[in-house]
C-alpha cells in the first residue's frame, strides 16, 4: 500500500509539474505582444497604484470564471475556482518579471513603482494565458468541454468578456486609436459600429468556422439570437473598452462625443477578439 501512495504522489507532482510547465508557454505566448510594446511599459510606469490594484481586481473575476469553465481542472468549489485563478495570476507575474528582466525592461536603477506597474501591466494577459493554455491545450480535457457546454448565457458573456479584454489589451494605449478617433465622423463611427456588430454575428454564428454548430441555442430564431447574443455581446466588449481606457486615463479631458469615438474605435478589436473566444474556447466539443 504505502508504494502505491508513493507512486500516486510522484503521479501528482508529475502532472503538477506539466501543468505549471504549460501554463507558463501559453503565459508567454499570450503576452509576448505587449511584452514587446513600447507604450506598455511605459503605461505600468506611469499609472498610479490605485488604477493598476483596480485593473487586477477587475480582471480576478474574470480569471476566476476562466477557472470554473475550463482553468487547470475539474473543481468542486468556488474557492477552488479563485485558487486556480490566483495561481495563474502568480504564473503571470513571474513569467513577465523574468522576460522583461531579460529583455533589460526593468532594471535595478528603476523605482519600485515603475517596475510594479510594468509588472502588473504584463501580468493581465499572461495569466489569461496561463488558465486558457492550460484548459484547452492541455491532454485529457473531456471534463473541460463539458464544462464549456454546461456555462450557459452568463459563462457565454464572460468568454466574450476574456476574449475582448486579451485582444484590445495591448491596443489601447497606443497614439493609433487617438488619431483614427479624432479623424473619425459621426458616419465613420456609425459604420465602425455596424462592421463591428456584423463581424460578431459572422464569426460565431454564420461563417461555418468549426466549433459553430454548438454555439446556436435550440429554439432561437434569427432576431433573437442577435438581439440575446451579437448584441450583448457587442455591449460587453464596449463595456470593457470602456473601462480598459478609463482605468488606462485615455478618457481623461475628453468630452463625451470624443470619449464615445474612442471607445467604439477600440471596440472593433474588442468584438473581433470577444467573437473568436466564444468561438474557440465554447464552440470546443
Amino acid at each position: 500500500m504505502p508504494a502505491v501512495s508513493a507512486e500516486r504522489r510522484r503521479e501528482i507532482e508529475r502532472g503538477f509539474l506539466v501543468a505549471l510547465a504549460r501554463a507558463v508557454g501559453g503565459a508567454i505566448v499570450f503576452v509576448l505582444p505587449v511584452l514587446m510594446t513600447m507604450e506598455m511599459w511605459q503605461l505600468g510606469g506611469s499609472m498610479e497604484p490605485g488604477r493598476l490594484m483596480l485593473l487586477l481586481l477587475a480582471v480576478l473575476p474574470l480569471l476566476v470564471g476562466l477557472s470554473h469553465y475550463i482553468g487547470f481542472q475539474e473543481t468542486e468549489t468556488w474557492l477552488d475556482d479563485v485558487r486556480d485563478a490566483l495561481v495563474a495570476l502568480l504564473v503571470g507575474f513571474v513569467t513577465s518579471t523574468a522576460v522583461l528582466v531579460l529583455f533589460g525592461v526593468i532594471t535595478f536603477s528603476q523605482s519600485l513603482d515603475e517596475v510594479l506597474g510594468a509588472i502588473v501591466i504584463q501580468a493581465v494577459p499572461a495569466s489569461f494565458g496561463a488558465v486558457i493554455a492550460q484548459g484547452q491545450l492541455g491532454q485529457g480535457d473531456e471534463a473541460n468541454r463539458s464544462r464549456n457546454r454546461r456555462a450557459g448565457y452568463l459563462g457565454d458573456l464572460l468568454f466574450l468578456a476574456a476574449g475582448a479584454v486579451f485582444l484590445c489589451f495591448n491596443i489601447a494605449p497606443t497614439e493609433e486609436v487617438d488619431l483614427i478617433a479624432a479623424s473619425m465622423t459621426p458616419f465613420h463611427a456609425v459604420a465602425l459600429v455596424a462592421l463591428s456588430v456584423i463581424s460578431m454575428h459572422a464569426i460565431v454564428y454564420s461563417v461555418q468556422f468549426r466549433g459553430q454548430a454548438a454555439l446556436r441555442p435550440e429554439g432561437l430564431g434569427f432576431f433573437s439570437l442577435f438581439v440575446c447574443y451579437t448584441l450583448a455581446g457587442y455591449a460587453v466588449a464596449l463595456l470593457v473598452c470602456a473601462g480598459m481606457l478609463w482605468d488606462f486615463g485615455r478618457l481623461e479631458g475628453l468630452g463625451p462625443e470624443a470619449a464615445l469615438r474612442l471607445v467604439v474605435v477600440l471596440g472593433f478589436p474588442a468584438s473581433i477578439g470577444a467573437a473568436f473566444a466564444r468561438l474557440i474556447v465554447g464552440g470546443q466539443s
